[in-house]
């Protein structure tokens, strides 16, 4: 009924860039909350960064002042600009929505994951 689907993802040097963006499809009547996770291999996946419908946002302390979360609700994308990117900051990244669905069912569901890899 919901699908999410990443891209951005990929290989890039430290101190580099890189802007991921999902965007969300299906039977969907509105989408509450977006955001981002993200796994390294062995590890939990984490909170990264997280925007409501009414703008609110909030980051992991570790992405502080690098990444950048922001949406386009018409589009139904959220997008995540990475600056600055650190050999720690590899992992999948995950997008995630909680959204209303037409059938007035609410619900959440996960991107497949897109991999940032940062190396030199």
């Amino acid at each position: 009924q919901v699908q999410l689907v990443e891209s951005g993802g990929g290989l890039v040097q430290p101190g580099g860039s890189l802007r991921l963006s999902c965007v969300a499809s299906g039977s969907i009547f509105t989408i509450n909350d977006m955001g981002w996770y993200r796994q390294a291999p062995g590890k939990q996946r984490d909170l990264v960064a997280h925007i409501t419908s009414s703008g609110s946002i909030n980051y992991a302390d570790s992405v502080k002042g690098r990444f950048t979360i922001s949406r386009d609700t018409a589009k139904n994308e959220v997008y995540l600009q990475m600056n600055s990117l650190k050999p720690e900051d590899t992992a999948a990244y995950y997008c995630y929505a909680h959204v209303i669905l037409y059938s007035g069912t609410m619900m959440s569901d996960w991107g497949q994951g897109t991999q940032v890899v940062v190396s030199s």
